[in-house]
């Protein structure tokens, strides 16, 4: 197990670097976490680096953002956090996410386990005594 830690958010960059380089080639990244642990902001991070140019903002009510990076590869970022029964998940074609080959990164991804592949990547973020992110895969 990797723990990366974050204290401030000038240091985001970096961990983000560190975090790609331990993750290979993995594609599906599931995050969780308590509220407000920095899963978004995580993720924002590493969309700049992985060379997104446009806003990323949280798919809280969306479901689902699509992002093109500046190498024309496209990243999906879901916010799982209001599915109530996997069936919504079948109904937006969820599956064909997460299959395509694309990054997928997906924030409160419990409800998805079941539908997602073996080799997703299980990234839990907390916030420990002093305030620091704690991101441990």
């Amino acid at each position: 197990m990797h723990c990366l830690y974050i204290t401030s958010l000038e240091e985001i960059h970096e961990t983000v670097e560190k975090f790609l380089q331990l993750i290979g080639s993995r594609r599906i990244i599931a995050f969780n976490g308590q509220m407000a642990a920095g899963k978004t902001t995580f993720i924002k991070a590493l969309c700049v680096r992985l060379g997104v140019q446009e806003s990323t903002t949280s798919p809280t009510f969306a479901l689902v953002n699509e992002y093109e990076t500046s190498q024309h590869e496209t990243i999906y970022h879901f916010d799982l956090y209001r599915i109530e029964h996997r069936e919504e998940l079948l109904d937006m074609g969820f599956e064909d996410y997460v299959y395509s080959g694309n990054f997928c990164f997906i924030e409160w991804a419990e409800i998805a386990r079941p539908l997602l592949p073996d080799d997703t990547l299980w990234v839990t973020l907390n916030i420990d005594e002093k305030g620091q992110r704690e991101l441990c895969f």
